[in-house]
């Protein structure tokens, strides 16, 4: 069985697979509550420019179930950003030198991770990278579905991250998959909650700086993707555009005669670019382009030509 959306609807709701103002459409007819975000998930994925396949209902109910998971964790999502430490906290999480930070004997995944990236569990927020960040609300996201669905997985996952939680490559290969590729590219502006996907930062001197070669974020619905570091001001995509490409203005030589990145004047910059309709043209016209392959900084802008989703639980 095949499901999409009608051409007229499509033309309506998704024009050019643009996805960014389905909510706002949704909210126009009345479509409002509780499921507002999982009806957002099944109208984005029914517009979807490549197949997306599933076994069975079941398997497709809980992919969705996932995604509104994985995307409302994201948006409570507030942590202090650091690439060069981490931090967790220490009642449910214990640090181990060589396999980094796992889970404790008696403490369910769901609630380390809620107490690492939700300060109002603990009172404060820890030290991450939106690397490591995106990973851990993956599977945040599928244990929770899992807790729902398949206790057996659940408890696999769980110990698991008990003897080390799967990150980098390991991750990538189990828990989620792409959809898009290089030669046959999502297009920029499609997006379903629960997406993870990646931001390049196109400048080479300024993607010299840790933690600023691009961004991982979350598309949460309505037009807005995650904001790990400031939760209450989430990124449209003109403003991760322009916060990305400032990064190039923020890029400079510290006291230790180490380049890092000074992201009042990146603030400054964004301000002053949005000032200035052509500007504004100019840089969004730069950044609203597939990025260069790995390595590479000749004419590509920050957008990638994949996005990334959960596996399937069964």
């Amino acid at each position: 069985m095949e499901a999409r959306l009608q051409d007229r609807y499509f033309d309506r709701w998704c024009p050019g697979f643009d996805t960014l103002q389905v909510r706002t459409l949704a909210h126009d007819l009345g479509l409002s509550g509780e499921q507002t975000l999982a009806r957002e998930v099944v109208l984005t994925m029914l517009a979807a420019p490549v197949p997306m396949t599933f076994k069975s209902v079941a398997q497709l109910e809980s992919h969705i179930r996932v995604r509104v998971n994985i995307a409302r964790a994201a948006a409570k999502t507030s942590l202090a950003f650091n690439t060069e430490a981490a931090e967790r906290p220490s009642e449910y999480w214990q640090g181990d030198a060589e396999k980094g930070f796992v889970i404790r004997q008696g403490v369910s995944l769901e609630n380390a991770i809620i107490a690492a990236t939700q300060p109002e569990v603990t009172g404060r927020q820890y030290e991450f990278s939106c690397y490591r960040a995106a990973e851990y609300l993956v599977l945040l996201g599928l244990a929770q579905e899992a807790k729902l669905v398949n206790p057996t997985y659940l408890n696999e996952l769980e110990a698991q991250c008990r003897l080390a939680v799967p990150r980098s490559d390991p991750f990538h290969t189990t828990y989620v998959y792409e959809y898009g590729t290089p030669e046959n590219p999502i297009p920029m502006r499609y997006y379903v909650p629960g997406d993870r996907l990646w931001f390049k930062n196109p400048d080479d001197r300024s993607s010299d700086v840790k933690g600023f070669e691009g961004s991982w974020v979350f598309y949460l619905g309505g037009g807005l993707f995650s904001n790990f570091w400031r939760r209450d001001q989430p990124f449209d995509l003109a403003s991760k555009c322009l916060e990305i490409y400032h990064w190039r203005d923020g890029a400079c030589v510290n006291s230790s005669g180490k380049l890092s990145m000074d992201e009042s004047i990146v603030e400054q910059q964004v301000a002053l670019t949005r000032q200035s309709p052509d500007q504004l043209n100019l840089v969004m016209s730069k950044m609203m382009a597939y990025r260069d392959p790995a390595g590479v900084y000749a004419n590509g802008g920050c957008i990638d030509s994949t996005r990334e989703i959960p596996r399937a639980l069964f």
